[in-house]
């Protein structure tokens, strides 16, 4: 196999990577928040779930399928994702260092 035969399966599996590193991010994020007992973090933990299961179960999906048809870039899916995972860095650290 070549590079260019791998690519797109690496591809696939780095979205798939993002959406469960959201999803790791979003328990740490809730159990930090269940332990202190607060409702705001709760509410970021769980939008972070649910970016990250857009991300896993939708994004990637989609992904996966156009580089199928052909292998070709998508960079405002790159920078939808680039904008959430940089959001959930945010939240993660407003809501841990407001301890």
């Amino acid at each position: 196999m070549t590079a260019r035969e791998t690519q797109p399966q690496r591809t696939v599996l780095s979205w798939q990577r993002t959406g469960l590193g959201l999803l790791g991010v979003a328990a740490v994020l809730g159990a930090h928040a269940v332990l202190d007992e607060r409702v705001l973090p709760l509410v970021l933990a769980a939008a972070v779930a649910v970016t990250g299961l857009g991300v896993l179960g939708v994004l990637a999906r989609r992904r996966a399928r156009a580089l199928a048809r052909t292998p070709a870039a998508a960079p405002a899916a790159a920078a939808l994702v680039t904008a959430a995972v940089a959001g959930t860095a945010l939240a993660a650290a407003a809501t841990l260092l407001s301890r």
